[in-house]
C-alpha cells in the first residue's frame, strides 16, 4: 500500500513549516534578549557590591517582560538594595 506524502513537498507545507521556524526563532530571540537583560542587571549589583538575595535574582532571571527588565536595569544602577528594584513591578 502506497502512502501519498505529497502534501508534505507541497508549496503549502512549506509555507507552514517556514512560519513555524520563523516564530520558532523570534521566540528564541526574545528569550535570549530577556536572558541578556536579567544577567545585565546581576552584573551592576554584582558591580556595585549589592547582594542579591536568591528570591530576587530567580524573580530577575524568570522575567521574559522586556520592559520590566529594562525599568529594572535604570533602577540598578541606583538602588541601595536588590529588593528596590522591583518597586510594585513582580511579575505575576
Amino acid at each position: 500500500m502506497a502512502v501519498d506524502l505529497s502534501f508534505y513537498i507541497s508549496p503549502l507545507s512549506e509555507e507552514i513549516r517556514d512560519e513555524g521556524r520563523a516564530e520558532g526563532e523570534a521566540r528564541g530571540r526574545a528569550e535570549g534578549e530577556a536572558r541578556g537583560r536579567a544577567e545585565d542587571i546581576l552584573l551592576v549589583f554584582d558591580e556595585r557590591g549589592i547582594e542579591v538575595p536568591d528570591g530576587i535574582r530567580d524573580t530577575i532571571t524568570g522575567c521574559r517582560d522586556l520592559d520590566v527588565l529594562r525599568r529594572w536595569l535604570r533602577r540598578a544602577a541606583t538602588a541601595d538594595s536588590a529588593e528596590e528594584i522591583l518597586d510594585g513591578d513582580r511579575p505575576a
